[in-house]
C-alpha cells in the first residue's frame, strides 16, 4: 500500500511531507478526487483523524494526523540527514520546529483568521499578533545573520517546515514592507523555495503584494454563494457612488476601552512593581492595595490542570513563558504572576492574574489556547486567606505553600 495524503495540493500543512518525500525518495501521492468538506467528513477519514482536519498521512500501518508529526514520520523511513548528524543537531532540528509553530505559525494564524472571515476582528489582538511575529522575525534574522541554514549545512527538516509557515504568511499576509526590516529572514526564505526539491512541490513562488481586508465571521461563505441573475426586464442601474466601505475602516475598540473610567492606572502599578527593590510588602503590596479598584478590575489565580507532564524543568519553564508570550494580547489590560514550584519533578505552576473588567477578557479567552490548560478562579478579596495567597504570589514567597520555588515569571 502506497503513501496516501490527505489534503488540497497547495496547504503549505501538506507540503512539508511533499518537500520531504522529496528529499528522502519516499513516494507519497495526494489523494485523488479529495474534496474539502465533502472527504474530510466520510466515516473512513474520520477514523483517521476524529477532528477532521487536514492533512492525514495514510499508511499500511494506520493513519497519522498533524502536519509535522507527518513529515517526522515520512523523514524516518529513509536515514537522508534531515535530522542533522548528531544528537545536538537532531535537538536543534526539534527547537526549530517547535519555534515554527509556535513563533510563526500561531501568530500568521492570528493576523489571517479575521482577514478570512474564521474568527472575530479585534484590533488589540492583531496589534498583539502583529507585534509577537515581528519579535520572532526579529530572532530569526539575528541567528540567521551567520547561517545559511537552521541546523549544520544542509536542509534539516528545521528547514523545510519553517520554511512551509513562512511560506503561508509571504503568500497572503506579509508584504514587502513587512519582510524588508528582516534582510536575512528574507534571503534565507528566497533560497529555501528556490531550492530543486522546494520549487518541484511550491512551484514559482510571489509574495502578496497586498494585506486582505477583515471579513465578518461567515462572509467569506456568504461570498460564496451565486448571485441571482437579474431580471432581463429590469433596466441597469446607474453606477452608485462609491461607497464608504471602500475606505479605510477605523480599528474598532476593545470593549475593555468603553469601560467606565477605573481609579486604578495599570500603568502606575507595574511602575510601582517594578521599582521596588527593598520592604516590598510595606511598599510594592500596600501600594497594590491602596491602588486596587476591585468595580473596575478582577483577580483570578490559575492553576495547571496536567502538572503530571511537568517532568523537566526547562521544558515546564519553556512552556511558561511561551504562555506569556501569547498573552502579548492583554498587555494593556492585565498584570500577571506565573509561579513554578517544586524542587523535583513534577513541577507545579500556578498564577495570579489581574484583570480589567470583571470577567477574564473574552479576547484573551478566544485567541490565547493556553487559558484552556488552566483552572481558573475569581479571587474573593474579603476572604483574608485568599488576599494574602494574592500577596505571596506578588512578591515571589519562599517557601509557597511549603515548597521551594524554581522560578517566578511576571507580565507586565
Amino acid at each position: 500500500m502506497a503513501l496516501v495524503l490527505y489534503s488540497w495540493n497547495t496547504n503549505k500543512n501538506a507540503y512539508k511531507a511533499l518537500i520531504v518525500a522529496e528529499y528522502n525518495g519516499v513516494k507519497v501521492d495526494l489523494a485523488p478526487g479529495f474534496t474539502m468538506g465533502v472527504t474530510n467528513k466520510s466515516p473512513e477519514f474520520l477514523k483517521m483523524n476524529p477532528i477532521g482536519k487536514v492533512p492525514v498521512l495514510e499508511t499500511p500501518e494506520g493513519g497519522i494526523f498533524e502536519s509535522n508529526a507527518i513529515a517526522r514520520y515520512v523523514a524516518r523511513l529513509k536515514d537522508c540527514g534531515l535530522f542533522g548528524s548528531s544528537p545536538i543537531e537532531y535537538g536543534h532540528v526539534e527547537q526549530w520546529i517547535d519555534f515554527a509553530t509556535l513563533e510563526i505559525d500561531v501568530h500568521i494564524g492570528a493576523l489571517a483568521g479575521p482577514r478570512y472571515g474564521y474568527r472575530a476582528y479585534h484590533a488589540a489582538v492583531e496589534e498583539a499578533a502583529n507585534a509577537a511575529l515581528k519579535r520572532s522575525f526579529a530572532a530569526l534574522n539575528s541567528y540567521l545573520a551567520s547561517n545559511t541554514y537552521l541546523v549544520g549545512h544542509s536542509v534539516t527538516l528545521a528547514d523545510i517546515i519553517v520554511t512551509c509557515n513562512l511560506y503561508w504568511g509571504i503568500s497572503f499576509l506579509l508584504t514587502k514592507s513587512f519582510t524588508s526590516e528582516f534582510p536575512h529572514v528574507e534571503r534565507y526564505f528566497w533560497t529555501m523555495v528556490n531550492q530543486p526539491n522546494f520549487k518541484k512541490i511550491i512551484g514559482e513562488f510571489k509574495q502578496t503584494e497586498t494585506v486582505p481586508p477583515v471579513k465578518t465571521p461567515g462572509e467569506a461563505a456568504a461570498a460564496a454563494k451565486p448571485k441571482p441573475e437579474p431580471k432581463k426586464e429590469e433596466k441597469p442601474k446607474a453606477a452608485a457612488p462609491a461607497e464608504e466601505e471602500d475606505a479605510p475602516k477605523p480599528k474598532a475598540k476593545n470593549p475593555l476601552d468603553l469601560l467606565p473610567p477605573s481609579k486604578m492606572i495599570l500603568d502606575e502599578w507595574k511602575r510601582l512593581y517594578s521599582n521596588t527593590k527593598t520592604n516590598f510588602r510595606e511598599v510594592a503590596i500596600k501600594g497594590f492595595w491602596d491602588m486596587y479598584d476591585p468595580e473596575g478590575y478582577s483577580l483570578w489565580f490559575c492553576d495547571y490542570k496536567y502538572n503530571d507532564e511537568n517532568t523537566v524543568s526547562f521544558v515546564t519553564l519553556n512552556k511558561v513563558s511561551g504562555f506569556l508570550q501569547r498573552m502579548d494580547l492583554a498587555r494593556k489590560y492585565a498584570f500577571g504572576k506565573m509561579l513554578v514550584i517544586g524542587s523535583e519533578a513534577p513541577f507545579k505552576v500556578k498564577g495570579l492574574w489581574l484583570f480589567r473588567g470583571q470577567e477574564i477578557p473574552q479576547f484573551v479567552m478566544d485567541e490565547c489556547y493556553d487559558m484552556e490548560l488552566y483552572e481558573w478562579k475569581k479571587v474573593d478579596i474579603s476572604d483574608e486567606a485568599q488576599k494574602e495567597r494574592v500577596n505571596q504570589m506578588i512578591e515571589d514567597q519562599e517557601p509557597f505553600e511549603g515548597e521551594a520555588l524554581l522560578d517566578a515569571k511576571c507580565f507586565k
